[in-house]
């Protein structure tokens, strides 16, 4: 889901950069002390599968494509933090390499994929793994896909709304919020449960790895 470079206007991606420096400043907060010889390995390790998933794109109506995050699995083993950091150092890469995002599209791709995403799978693994562990993390997984699509498929929508010509045609991205909510978030309804079940995996590896969570 990433959004490309040229899709937001200055008006949507200048004050979202502002609050990414903001949140990346709070995340880096204390992390030299976080970090140790057995974590760094293993947040590399799925640091490195996130940026595989990431990069294997299912191209979606309007410009923009769906792919499975692997945000989910960062922020219940490692924390919100090191996920946000470390998922936002994957879409860097990943805008740099491959121009899957773009550098003025990455303080909304993180704030929605990293922040949000990460927020959602920590707040609703915690909400229901008293009712079971294993539904807990599906959903939250399948949550941390769905969010993130319904923040990009609102921001893409208010493009036309946000800057315009003197004719009243758009600017930059050309389609409403009653477009892109549908085209994004129907594909991500499917993609959410693939990103569910390979978390699940993942998380039963690391439980049974004794990995702190």
């Amino acid at each position: 889901m990433h959004i490309p470079d040229g899709f937001l206007s200055p008006q949507t991606w200048l004050p979202a950069a502002v609050i990414a420096l903001g949140a990346w400043a709070w995340a880096a907060r204390g992390l030299r002390s976080a970090l140790d010889e057995t974590l760094v390995p293993r947040l590399a390790m799925l640091t490195a599968l996130a940026y595989g998933l990431g990069l294997i794109m299912l191209p979606l109506p309007g410009g923009t494509s769906g792919h499975a995050l692997g945000v989910a699995m960062l922020a219940l083993l490692f924390g919100l933090r090191l996920a946000f950091l470390a998922y936002s150092g994957v879409l860097l890469l990943q805008a740099l390499l491959f121009g899957a995002g773009g550098l003025t599209a990455l303080p909304i791709n993180a704030l929605a994929m990293g922040l949000a995403g990460g927020a959602t799978a920590v707040a609703t693994f915690r909400l229901l793994r008293g009712f079971n562990e294993t539904v807990a993390v599906a959903v939250a997984a399948w949550l941390s896909v769905i969010v993130p699509g319904a923040l990009v498929a609102f921001v893409l929508g208010l493009q036309p709304l946000i800057a315009t010509k003197p004719d009243g045609s758009p600017l930059f991205f050309p389609f409403g919020i009653e477009i892109t909510l549908p085209a994004i978030l129907v594909p991500h309804v499917f993609i959410g449960l693939g990103e569910a079940a390979l978390t699940l995996l993942v998380w039963r590896y690391a439980r049974m790895r004794k990995w702190r969570a």
